[in-house]
């Protein structure tokens, strides 16, 4: 009887994905952690698609691109850029907020840009935890991460997370959560001014 090669492999094998013949397996997991790839826009279509989120038309949501727009999609849990040239259409996955309650959505832009923000639970966060610390400063136990993307709208953000575990889950107070590589591109991208959208 001819055996599956898959069976002699160890768990550790499987783990690291040490085996040629698990790299297949192992890729899911892998590709979910790294950066989204930069998509092209022609003549209003996408040259590639990513097929695990809803892809969006910027012009279903903004009248012109002017200092870039990003789309937050807080159902199919994806954050959607676009340059003001048209050349760039990023997808980040996300962090969404809990609950619809703690969901705003509508029609805001970014007004300050922070590398390594500071954080500060709000007073209705403190209600219902009054053990979070009243301060936390930049660095490995900051929940914003390592950039943040202020927006009009008070205590809301856009901004990385140290727990990785968050994003792609309704797991967040309000903020938008992206990878701490994810905001860093779209940090660098975005300028004071950006519109923003959230559905």
């Amino acid at each position: 009887m001819a055996t599956d090669r898959f069976s002699k492999l160890s768990r550790r094998d499987f783990a690291l994905g040490l085996s040629a013949g698990m790299a297949p397996l192992a890729a899911p997991a892998i590709l979910r952690a790294q950066p989204v790839d930069s998509f092209a826009e022609e003549d209003g279509r996408i040259k590639r698609r990513v097929s695990s989120f809803k892809t969006h038309n910027w012009q279903d949501h903004f009248s012109d691109r002017r200092n870039n727009v990003i789309l937050v999609d807080t159902v199919s849990r994806a954050l959607h850029f676009w340059n003001e040239e048209g050349t760039v259409y990023k997808v980040y996955p996300t962090s969404v907020p809990l609950t619809d309650e703690l969901t705003r959505r509508g029609r805001t832009e970014v007004i300050r840009k922070r590398v390594g923000p500071d954080w500060r639970p709000t007073p209705n966060m403190l209600k219902r935890n009054p053990e979070l610390p009243e301060y936390v400063g930049p660095g490995p136990e900051n929940p914003l991460g390592t950039h943040a993307l202020y927006l009009t709208w008070t205590y809301y953000r856009i901004h990385g997370t140290n727990d990785t575990r968050k994003i792609g889950r309704r797991s967040s107070n309000g903020c938008v959560g992206l990878y701490n590589d994810h905001i860093e591109d779209l940090f660098a991208r975005c300028v004071v001014g950006t519109q923003v959208v959230l559905i």
